[in-house]
């Protein structure tokens, strides 16, 4: 425990509980959209995008409120949220089958969802699981800031990172063994495991959360007002916010596009969880190590090296179409180069998301550390919002559902440029990164005339 709080502890293992929820569930939720609920890859992407921007753009609110109700308060809240809103998504697709509207042993094809209204029954449920992870976000992060000091708090960061992705590895690593031995039944039962585990850290805050730290406890709507005002108003907090947003563009892409282009290129035999779990192995293993190797340098040194992997990562996404035909390491070559780039984007994440956050964190006044965390995740809302949104077109234009298709061959004809997906995102990550140079550029000689004068 030795440097940290018992508060900074309990907080940083639910978080860990609910990203093991919350990737069980969102690494499959472009594909429990379209085959559980029959929506199109559009309209799967429009939704878990939204679902996904809205969730990083409620923390903005949720975090001011929490400052005011307590951060404990806050917790207990967004818990029993996410614990409904899970259950719901398993409990509303099994209800429908009961119902006669889902077959689950037809395993693709669904009578009375793809045109009936009741498809958006899902709406709802995804709104509770919206606004309880909204609260999670500000106040984790708000109290590794609350309980960490201007020394522990690049390191703080890095052990709540690491939990992080802790439970991201545990939550993706249930995936693939519940899709491969059930079909799309398995996409259903995951939600009922994200239930559990929510449930499990509503009664570990319960009995365990307790902090001294209650600045701000208390404050005024008109209080929270001008406190959300300041941080709207700060131009260089709010184009950071911006720029990296196209690091996390190309890193949604791990959710929203690569399911999908594993398994229509590869087959039904294609493992996205795993896939998709090298991302938080190697932010565990590196996070502490690239966090204390950078110590002495800015953070927005660390962000830009971070910056300038990215573009590359998607670059070597694309070449799994153009590499040839023969397996790699025993891995079919479209599996090997997703697996190289993801590992790129974990590094490229290690030097970016513990300082970015521990950026926001030392410009929040006392009192108001759940308000700023909750704004530094305005990153997301814009990335998610397009990326998601971008992906389902680009799926539709390049690699379209094999259902629509006569035969492989025509498939084939249809999907030769699929590729070109990634393209798209290597030009999103070059004009990000050449922004956040001249940001820095910017920024820096800004500080520099501060200190002349």
């Amino acid at each position: 425990m030795g440097k940290f709080s018992k508060a900074f502890w309990v907080a940083n293992s639910v978080e860990l509980l609910e990203r093991l929820a919350y990737y069980a569930v969102f690494i499959v939720i472009t594909l429990y959209l379209s085959n559980v609920w029959g929506f199109s890859d559009v309209e799967a992407g429009v939704i878990s995008g939204t679902f996904s921007a809205f969730l990083y753009l409620l923390p903005t609110f949720a975090g001011a409120y929490a400052d005011k109700i307590g951060f404990r308060s806050a917790i207990i809240l967004a818990f029993s949220l996410l614990t409904l809103g899970y259950s719901g998504l398993g409990l509303l697709p099994t209800m429908l089958e009961s119902a006669g509207l889902v077959n689950y042993e037809m395993t693709t094809t669904f009578s009375g969802l793809e045109n009936s209204y009741l498809r958006w029954s899902i709406v709802p449920v995804l709104v509770l699981i919206v606004l309880g992870g909204s609260f999670i976000k500000a106040v984790i992060s708000g109290t590794v800031a609350r309980e960490t000091t201007s020394e522990t708090r690049a390191k703080g960061y890095a052990v709540f990172y690491m939990m992080v992705n802790i439970g991201a590895f545990t939550g993706k690593t249930v995936v693939d063994p519940l899709r491969k031995s059930m079909g799309d039944q398995g996409l259903v039962y995951l939600n009922f495991f994200s239930a559990a585990m929510t449930l499990m850290a509503l009664v570990a805050v319960f009995f365990f959360y307790k902090s001294v730290k209650t600045e701000g406890q208390g404050k005024s709507f008109a209080e929270i007002g001008r406190g959300m005002l300041k941080v709207l108003t700060n131009a260089r907090l709010m184009i950071l916010i911006l720029i990296i947003s196209g690091f996390w563009m190309i890193q949604s892409q791990m959710y929203a596009t690569m399911p999908k282009y594993v398994i229509r290129l590869i087959g039904e035999d294609a493992s996205p969880g795993w896939y998709a779990n090298v991302n938080p192995l190697i932010v565990f293993v590196l996070v502490n190590f690239i966090t204390s190797l950078m110590k002495k340098r800015t953070a927005i040194t660390s962000m830009t090296i971070g910056m300038l992997i990215i573009p590359l990562s998607a670059l070597v996404m694309a070449g799994g179409t153009l590499v040839g035909t023969d397996y790699i390491m025993g891995l079919h070559p479209v599996a090997f180069m997703m697996i190289v780039g993801i590992a790129m984007q974990a590094v490229a994440e290690c030097f970016i998301s513990p300082r970015f956050l521990e950026y926001f964190s030392l410009q929040s006044p006392k009192g108001e550390e759940g308000l700023y965390l909750g704004f530094s995740h305005l990153h997301s809302f814009f990335s998610y919002l397009f990326a998601f949104g971008l992906s389902g077109f680009l799926l539709e234009k390049y690699l379209p559902d094999p259902r629509g298709f006569a035969s492989p061959e025509a498939y084939a004809a249809a999907t030769q440029n699929a590729h070109y997906i990634w393209f798209v995102f290597v030009g999103i990550g070059l004009v990000s990164a050449v922004a956040l140079l001249i940001y820095g550029y910017v920024t820096r000689k800004m500080d520099q005339k501060k200190v002349v004068s």
